[in-house]
């Protein structure tokens, strides 16, 4: 398979192979901000997250998704992210499924995740491009895929049913490899700041 299970790590954090030995940590975080209560995401709820690793890794079984505890600099899990969609033959895959503990948010972790994400997609996995997906309206969600350099690639008008009901519009943003050295280069400025 091209995009398969391995640690990730810089500076900033560290991409764990996501394991149940993670859940009391992730636990905690679930419960920082009741993210569960956010409509527009799908954050589990703090009794949901070793039912939430067992899918995950389910699905990393089957090869569709590597699942990743992200790993703050002071040895806590504090959320998840995944590769996720992954398309072996085309080298295509999506980041997704992300979500951090509250008390992390808008600290900079985000960035260095992704700017570690992104990394080994392309230069260790020779991806051809990277997606994000979010719900049109979580708007905090779009602001930090376009603070990446993500391109939209457009609006997937009623394109799932959300655990409330409602309909979501999926807007899709991606960044190609022939992109991904000025965008290295403009993360690599911002983790400066």
């Amino acid at each position: 398979m091209w995009m398969t299970s391995q640690a990730l790590t810089s500076a900033q954090c560290t991409l764990a192979p996501l394991s149940q030995d993670h859940a009391s940590d992730l636990i905690s975080a679930a419960d920082d901000g009741a993210l569960h209560q956010l409509w527009y995401t799908s954050v589990p709820r703090a009794a949901e997250i070793p039912a939430e690793i067992e899918r995950r890794l389910g699905l990393r079984d089957a090869g569709t998704m590597v699942p990743f505890a992200i790993i703050s600099p002071a040895g806590q899990a504090v959320g998840m992210t995944t590769y996720m969609n992954i398309d072996h033959k085309n080298r295509r895959v999506e980041i997704g499924s992300t979500w951090y503990r509250k008390s992390v948010q808008r600290t900079g972790l985000n960035t260095a995740c992704k700017r570690l994400l992104l990394q080994h997609a392309f230069e260790d996995k020779n991806a051809i491009a990277v997606e994000f997906r979010t719900h049109r309206l979580n708007r905090q969600s779009r602001a930090a895929i376009e603070r990446l350099g993500a391109q939209l690639d457009g609006i997937l008008r009623a394109h799932s049913i959300m655990p409330n009901g409602t309909l979501r519009d999926t807007a899709v943003y991606s960044i190609t490899a022939a992109e991904w050295p000025a965008i290295r280069t403009n993360l690599d400025h911002m983790m400066l700041r």
